[in-house]
């Protein structure tokens, strides 16, 4: 490649996870140490990051699109530096290279805090490519956190040691760890400083971390959601994604003790069925997985369930779907994620037999979303009556209206003259599909925030 312009402003495109939205910020926010400015909304950017996502089907050739898109019709001095990161760049890095000549970089989800370097060598032409698996040593690689929005994402642990065999998440992110006590006390607290009124912790099996406190005691998430609970300014707590097999006592505790903790719980089963559930390596069954869902009920009875479901695991028979639907009909999840499989190259699943047709695939998607969406409307109406703090995030599409998330992670509209940030108290007054309706309890001034 010839040597380039130093490129004046960015945009980050992630797919996938929340973790990826974290990745995502994380590498805007080096690149503004960097002298980079995002692209104004509507305009075309000198750098474009596309924070890949290797989980569903066709992955790879979704961002091979992308690349072809942003070159398309224009000479190398116009088109824009692109740099492939993500879980995509780690499993393909090479053949990204050779495939698409117009990406410069290509760095894994582990090395991306040496974005950097490697865009200064892009500029001088030389194409980079890392794709390394350092334990977690870019989170001490990067620049200090910025406001984004009143709710701020926190990884505290990533990578995953559980092999579910439709997975790839072992191989792109690694082994399990788990970030220092201290170092996510810091973050949190300049997140907090910076105007964030609610923390999400993140990690592939977030209540798998585990550290050592200030005074060297072993502590589990629940210690970790202790002592954030005591950090001035921060209202609200949640985490996400966990694993049934981690979950412990003071875990579940913690949703009784903890008031920042908020009601809801995102809990992934996959399957309804044992069999399917041993092939998948999940180490759980439908029944265990029930128990501690009655669990959490015990100690917070108003918590909010939502979890993961995948249909069409090879070799699922009509009846173990039916039993993915019977332990719907059980829970009554508040929402919940649902994806038909799609075989990930490498994973053991992949070349098993009895892979199963896309158009019955098609159809038990089809009827696991009407029952899924049948539960969230139900949810959303039965909280018709409640009043709740509402933490608003950003505009609504009409002139005064607001969105934000109630307790349970619904997104709730309604209309006033606040400010983004504020915690507004309103009545639920209707509950839809996706969403339900709110009347603010009292006059905006007395809910601004300073």
């Amino acid at each position: 490649m010839k040597p380039q312009t130093h490129p004046k402003t960015y945009r980050v495109k992630s797919f996938g996870c929340q973790m990826n939205v974290y990745d995502g910020e994380r590498m805007g926010e080096m690149l503004d140490e960097q002298g980079l400015a995002p692209a104004p909304d509507g305009e075309d950017a000198d750098l474009v990051v596309l924070n890949t996502c290797h989980i569903r089907e066709k992955a790879a050739e979704k961002i091979y699109s992308d690349i072809g898109r942003l070159t398309k019709g224009k000479t190398q001095t116009k088109a824009p530096m692109i740099a492939v990161a993500g879980c995509v760049a780690q499993a393909e890095g090479e053949e990204i290279m050779a495939r698409a000549p117009a990406v410069s970089m290509v760095v894994g989800p582990q090395a991306y805090h040496r974005l950097p370097d490697m865009l200064d060598k892009a500029v001088q032409g030389e194409r980079a490519t890392d794709t390394d698996m350092p334990a977690i040593a870019k989170f001490g690689a990067l620049p200090a956190r910025k406001r984004r929005s009143p709710t701020a994402f926190l990884t505290v642990q990533e990578g995953c040691d559980k092999f579910c065999t439709y997975c790839v998440v072992p191989y792109t992110r690694g082994a399990e760890i788990s970030r220092p006590f201290s170092d996510l006390i810091d973050e949190a607290r300049k997140l907090i400083e910076a105007g964030a009124r609610e923390i999400t912790l993140l990690g592939q099996n977030v209540n798998a971390w585990g550290g050592e406190d200030t005074k060297g005691h072993s502590v589990g998430l629940a210690g970790l959601i202790h002592a954030l609970a005591k950090l001035d300014g921060l209202e609200r707590i949640r985490y996400t994604t966990s694993h049934p097999n981690d979950m412990d006592d003071a875990l579940i505790a913690a949703h009784g003790e903890v008031e920042q903790l908020m009601p809801y719980l995102h809990l992934p089963v996959q399957s309804g069925n044992d069999r399917i559930l041993k092939a998948m390596n999940r180490a759980h069954t439908a029944e265990s997985y029930l128990r501690l869902l009655e669990r959490f009920r015990g100690v917070r009875p108003d918590i909010a369930l939502s979890g993961d479901f995948i249909v069409g695991f090879p070799g699922e028979t009509e009846a173990e779907f039916e039993d993915t639907l019977s332990i719907v009909d059980e829970v009554r999840y508040a929402q919940a994620y649902s994806f038909k499989y799609s075989p990930r190259p490498g994973t053991p699943a992949a070349t098993m037999d009895n892979q199963i047709a896309p158009e019955i695939m098609d159809e038990r998607l089809q009827r696991l979303q009407a029952r899924i969406n049948r539960d969230q409307l139900a949810f959303n109406a039965a909280t018709v009556g409640r009043t709740c703090d509402v933490l608003i995030e950003r505009k609504g599409k009409l002139p005064g209206q607001w969105l934000g998330k109630s307790p349970w992670l619904q997104s709730v509209f309604f209309e006033g003259d606040f400010e983004l940030g504020d915690l507004v108290t309103v009545d639920l007054v209707e509950g839809r599909g996706s969403s339900v309706r709110g009347v603010p309890v009292q006059p905006a001034k007395a809910q601004a925030t300073a």
